[in-house]
């Protein structure tokens, strides 16, 4: 082993994930209080640090996997947090992702184990150190992709409606789309096919129910919004 590196300081390297799920309509993410000095009882995203065994994607898969009990997460990496007091503990430079999780399929007892909440996007509270900026920047991020990759579908049901289509997406880019451009962009994305089935929950006519082809989008590439 060189001895080159001996002369430098070694500090802690982390993960953070800023975890996405769509909760009765409402874009929602998943914090926890910490348990722990320092901001003990603060809001905190969920984050742990990274063994040395692990690359800084198998950590963050980890974190998500023990908080969520989903192994096949959408995840993607944010960006390297490392200012020299943003932890006020140690020394500790942080890599955040954002995640995207079906509400429906995550593990609800073990976000309750890790003292967790969905928390509304439009009522967070105040969070510890720079978690701010994170969530600041993984939202920029999500609404970039959102656009013109089917990564949003993962948080919808397995049958959905238009309406529910277009719900989620006003709701992740904050503002409103018209119906007609909105429902033809729909129609030119291949990857979204009707199932043959209706929503009868929602309207006595009941309105048509689509699924996402991951097949048709690896063939055709189509899905632009």
């Amino acid at each position: 082993m060189t001895d080159y590196y001996k002369g430098y300081g070694q500090f802690y390297v982390s993960v953070d994930c800023v975890v996405f799920g769509l909760n009765e309509g409402r874009l929602s993410v998943l914090l926890t209080r910490r348990a722990f000095d320092p901001g003990q009882g603060r809001w905190s995203l969920i984050g742990g640090f990274v063994r040395p065994t692990e690359s800084l994607d198998t950590a963050a898969h980890r974190v998500l996997s023990e908080l969520t009990g989903l192994d096949d997460i959408y995840m993607q990496q944010v960006g390297a947090f490392g200012e020299i007091e943003r932890d006020p503990g140690a020394r500790v430079v942080s890599v955040a992702y954002y995640a995207l999780v079906n509400f429906d399929a995550h593990d609800r007892r073990k976000v309750e184990e890790h003292n967790g909440a969905w928390v509304d996007l439009s009522e967070l509270p105040e969070l510890v150190f720079d978690h701010p900026q994170m969530m600041a920047e993984a939202m920029a991020r999500l609404r970039t992709r959102f656009l013109t990759e089917p990564i949003g579908l993962t948080l919808l049901p397995a049958s959905f409606t238009l309406s529910q289509l277009q719900a989620l997406f006003e709701t992740v880019l904050g503002r409103p789309m018209d119906k007609r451009n909105f429902r033809k962009r729909a129609m030119e994305a291949t990857c979204i096919e009707p199932t043959g089935e209706k929503d009868r929950l929602s309207s006595k006519r009941g309105a048509a129910l689509y699924r996402f082809n991951p097949e048709v989008y690896e063939r055709d590439r189509k899905f632009k919004f």
